[in-house]
């Protein structure tokens, strides 16, 4: 008997959630699809500047398909990725675990012990993202341990885990990490342009692993497809499966809608995405079971962005990887310094000078106060020439407890859209002191010009680049959107497998987190069912259950790990849930 669905499982998004999704999925024998509203890109189509907005902004409704998206809301200013890919293309490589106090936040301590919970997934993780440290010292460094000896705490330096191919500079090998197998890869040159997009083939984005094999075991990915709608078919839990609805992003007249169905969902459009997608199908209807707890504890990693601009001279700041080392002010308190290379001069209409603390109403007026104290600097921060090879950018990030929170609302114009409600009892903070402090003494320090974001001192707006939560894990419906396994409380066969999912701020760049917490979610979902075609029981990186529902290891699991080294079985995974997809309906 034919089946009846086009797919076992749809992956919407293909970041780093989604990637892990679509592998261990196909791995275990699932039809799987990813559907990414962004773009395929290959390295040397990637902007060679930021000035090439067309394939840097991604704005598709203005014709902009690049692979930066930003949102700004009330409350926060959101940079997110958009490419097949998703943020991978466009961060900073930057893969740290998460601070100890993420894994006993209240919101889910009760749930596992998380921090050994999700060790061997981070491991797998490193290894299939090609985790290593910088190898270099670079000026950016020597500031930054200057920085940390005048705050107390060098002791705290530490050069950034990373996922870059360093080999030798510019020259390209056959696959470094995965027995040949993977895609030819080039060492990196130091140009700084690893946010930009990299041209030179060094940076670890997912389509150079988890994507890569995914569609060597068989998952579709199709780009340029943006999700509108997800209903269940049949029985309203999704028992019956789903059909999920696609648009041309960005189109104003032709459409291009198509449906598909499918036996599961694996939601991954980051957290932004998956939380915007949900409230739109909670508020029109078709999801209606989802936890009225959807939007809410929504972190924003507790972020500050800031920067001094150096005098000629002084540094080549850009002569790095995006962030190649850290400090830690204060247990609670992470700094990081970031380049954006030597071609990213368009972010410096991003930022003004340095403004203190206040209020929407007070914060400008004392950003006025500082242009007219200093209107030579100001005057340099006007020249965008030349910005990005002289700028430091700091990024602050905390552990701190705080939250926004999205609200679902249909405009005058028909749809659905977000809004941002900051948290009564625990808003997300608008100023780090810690942070001001840091750029004013490398301002001082040097003889640049410190700088905050516009927002931030026009609005009192600040600006992230990892949105979190929306869509928490909890103990139920009440507390929480997914379950301590990801699965949406009030649906069968829909997992969310994003930074969505994440409880708390994680106080560091949470992209390894967010892989992690895919691959274990990714564990509990069991082999597909024998059908022609398919390859039964094939686990590697994951578990399989047995006939009697007792977990086992496929026959095949040998053949499975003779591609891919990275990808064995974990030994430390958590035993199979008896929840199955059915396999005739």
């Amino acid at each position: 008997m034919p089946d009846r669905f086009d797919h076992d499982w749809i992956v919407v998004g293909s970041g780093f959630g989604g990637s892990v999704s679509a592998l261990r999925l196909a791995e275990k024998g699932h039809r799987v699809a990813i559907l990414e509203a962004g773009r395929r890109y290959r390295d040397e189509d990637y902007a060679k500047s930021t000035w090439d907005l067309r394939r840097y902004l991604w704005a598709p409704a203005l014709g902009l398909r690049g692979v930066l998206r930003m949102t700004p809301f009330k409350d926060i200013f959101i940079a997110s990725g958009a490419a097949v890919g998703g943020g991978s293309v466009v961060y900073a490589n930057t893969l740290y675990r998460a601070a100890p106090d993420f894994f006993v936040n209240p919101q889910w301590r009760g749930l596992d012990d998380w921090a050994a919970a999700l060790a061997p997934h981070y491991d797998t993780a490193e290894r299939m993202l090609g985790v290593n440290p910088v190898e270099r010292d670079s000026d950016g460094q020597e500031l930054l341990r200057e920085l940390g000896r005048h705050l107390g705490v060098e002791h705290t330096f530490r050069r950034t885990p990373v996922g870059v191919y360093f080999g030798k500079p510019g020259r390209t090998v056959p696959d470094p990490y995965f027995g040949g197998e993977g895609p030819e890869r080039s060492g990196c040159t130091f140009c700084g342009a690893c946010m930009v997009g990299c041209r030179e083939g060094a940076k670890n984005t997912l389509p150079k692993n988890y994507l890569w094999f995914a569609e060597k075991r068989g998952a579709r990915i199709l780009p340029e497809r943006q999700v509108v709608d997800i209903r269940p078919l049949g029985a309203a839990d999704g028992s019956d499966g789903y059909e999920v609805v696609t648009e041309r992003p960005g189109a104003w007249l032709r459409r291009r809608r198509q449906r598909f169905t499918t036996r599961g969902i694996v939601m991954s459009a980051g957290a932004l995405g998956t939380n915007r997608l949900l409230a739109r199908c909670k508020l029109r209807g078709s999801l209606p079971r989802i936890s009225d707890r959807l939007g809410r504890l929504v972190r924003t990693n507790s972020e500050s962005i800031l920067g001094v601009t150096l005098p000629e001279g002084v540094a080549r700041p850009w002569n790095d990887v995006a962030i190649s080392a850290s400090i830690h002010p204060s247990p609670d308190t992470h700094i990081e310094f970031v380049t954006y290379g030597r071609r990213g001069d368009f972010i410096s209409l991003l930022c003004t000078l340095l403004t203190g603390p206040g209020t929407r109403l007070t914060r400008p007026i004392a950003w006025l106060r500082t242009v007219l104290r200093h209107p030579l600097a100001f005057a340099r921060t006007l020249w965008p020439v030349g910005w990005s090879r002289r700028t430091i950018v700091l990024l602050v990030m905390q552990t701190l407890d705080n939250a926004i929170s999205f609200r679902a609302r249909r405009p005058m114009f028909g749809g659905v859209a977000l809004a941002t409600e900051q948290d009564p009892e625990k808003p997300n903070p608008t100023y780090i002191e810690a942070g001001n402090k840091a750029a004013e003494w490398l301002a001082q320090r040097t003889g640049g010009v410190a700088q905050s974001m516009v927002l931030e001192a026009w609005a009192n707006i600040p600006t992230t680049a990892h949105i979190l939560g929306g869509a928490v894990i909890g103990a139920d419906a009440e507390t929480g959107v997914v379950d301590a396994r990801n699965r949406l409380f009030g649906y069968e066969n829909f997992l969310v497998c994003d930074g969505s999912v994440m409880p708390a701020n994680p106080g560091v760049n949470p992209s390894l987190t967010i892989t992690a917490l895919a691959e274990r979610a990714m564990s509990y979902v069991p082999a597909a069912a024998s059908r022609p075609g398919t390859r039964h029981g094939v686990v590697a990186g994951g578990v399989a259950e047995s006939g009697d529902g007792s977990a086992g290891v496929s026959g095949e699991l040998v053949a499975a790990r003779r591609s891919i080294s990275p990808l064995e079985e974990n030994r430390s995974a958590p035993p199979p849930t008896r929840w199955i997809l059915p396999t005739a309906l």
